[in-house]
């Protein structure tokens, strides 16, 4: 068991969650996931991220023994202060896992006239792109897509927002909407000026839904022609909906058009 607080595992954790854990992820080509229900989702998934190494306290190793066997996999013991000094939750469960960033093209992913994706242009906020991808897992999107310039989808923040979705759902980041686009895809965004309602919005073929920053919509250089605009009938007194609220009631609608 570890119990120094300065062991090099500490520090190997702490730089992929650090100030600078943009850049290690991606030099290592590692993420940090914690916690129970991350940790459930990496170790009975059979695709999506896997795990590298499992940080265990013995509470922690009790709750994962309970769903699974831990012999096939890479585990460090660790005491409860260690966890401590590794978590970035005030009060950690016990268990952190480092996981591999899954390395796959966008082509990998056929059209079939019938796919669904959802693409984030430049969206900052960690906990709307988490959730975002949660309610894409849950209204049987086909991928997420990011654009260059938005949250790292592997970031601490985003990860326990998808409350283990990330192992459901492919990732692909830093994709240019033109390429996508290009394939054939027939693109809309939303917004409060959009042409359409999205109630009479109606998906013919492969279809990414677009959402733009949070404050400022969509570059100009992604406002290409053959997109468009739908808009979100609201009845009531609020002026506009919260980016992930919005964004999940697109995936709603767009769940219940047949395929």
């Amino acid at each position: 068991m570890i119990e120094s607080l300065n062991s090099p595992h500490i520090a190997r954790v702490k730089a992929l969650i650090g100030s600078r854990g943009v850049k290690e992820r991606k030099n290592a080509g590692q993420f940090v996931a914690e916690g129970l229900q991350c940790a459930r989702e990496a170790l009975v998934a059979e695709s999506g991220p896997r795990i590298e190494t499992l940080y265990l306290t013995a509470n922690g190793r009790n709750k994962v023994e309970e769903f699974t066997d831990l012999l096939q996999f890479n585990t460090v013991d660790v005491s409860d202060e260690v966890m401590k000094h590794m978590s970035e939750t005030i009060t950690p469960q016990g268990i952190i896992a480092i996981c591999t960033i899954p390395v796959k093209q966008l082509d990998s992913i056929a059209l079939n006239g019938s796919r669904r994706f959802i693409y984030l242009s430049e969206v900052q906020d960690p906990g709307n792109a988490g959730t975002i991808l949660r309610s894409a897992d849950a209204f049987g999107m086909d991928a997420v897509i990011t654009s260059p310039g938005s949250v790292d989808m592997y970031s601490p923040k985003v990860v326990r927002s998808t409350a283990g979705s990330l192992w459901h759902i492919p990732v692909f980041e830093s994709i240019a909407l033109e390429e996508l686009v290009g394939r054939g895809v027939r693109g809309f965004s939303l917004g409060a000026s959009g042409s359409k309602s999205l109630n009479d919005y109606v998906s013919t073929g492969d279809t990414v839904a677009i959402f733009g920053n949070e404050s400022r919509g969509l570059s100009t250089s992604e406002n290409l022609s053959s997109i468009e605009s739908v808009n979100i009938p609201m009845p009531g007194n609020a002026e506009s909906l919260n980016l992930s609220a919005a964004a999940s009631i697109v995936m709603y609608h767009l769940s219940n058009i047949p395929r």
